[in-house]
């Protein structure tokens, strides 16, 4: 068992779906466990507002999303939503097609990290 990773996706119709990715482990030592290394191409760092939610948007870029202490709920253009929470992974893929909703969830500013991996 690795580390769960909500990935947000389009397929070929422009559809935005959720599915669960799993990063295995491949090193275990007396540090932890850790994965491959995966690329990436640098390090956002963001805050937004409490009351900040989003219309339908396809993402910018695909990235990983690090949700530090606050969540945020999204909702794929099939319907399906999510709240991520404080500490969760989302690697969202739907940079075409109708894209997906985000709701603030908390009544706090919710810092995240966004890593692009494009």
């Amino acid at each position: 068992m690795g580390i769960r990773v909500h990935n947000l996706y389009c397929d070929a119709n422009g559809e935005s779906h959720w599915r669960d990715v799993n990063i295995e482990w491949v090193n275990e030592g007396p540090e932890g466990k850790t994965s491959a290394l995966q690329s990436a191409n640098g390090i956002i760092f963001r805050q937004t507002q409490a009351e900040h939610d989003r219309p339908w948007h396809p993402a910018p870029r695909r990235q990983y999303i690090i949700n530090l202490d606050a969540g945020v709920k999204l909702t794929a253009s099939d319907g399906e939503s999510r709240v991520i929470g404080a500490g969760e992974v989302i690697l969202v893929e739907d940079v075409t097609g109708k894209g997906h909703l985000s709701k603030a969830v908390a009544t706090t500013l919710r810092h995240s990290i966004f890593v692009p991996i494009d």
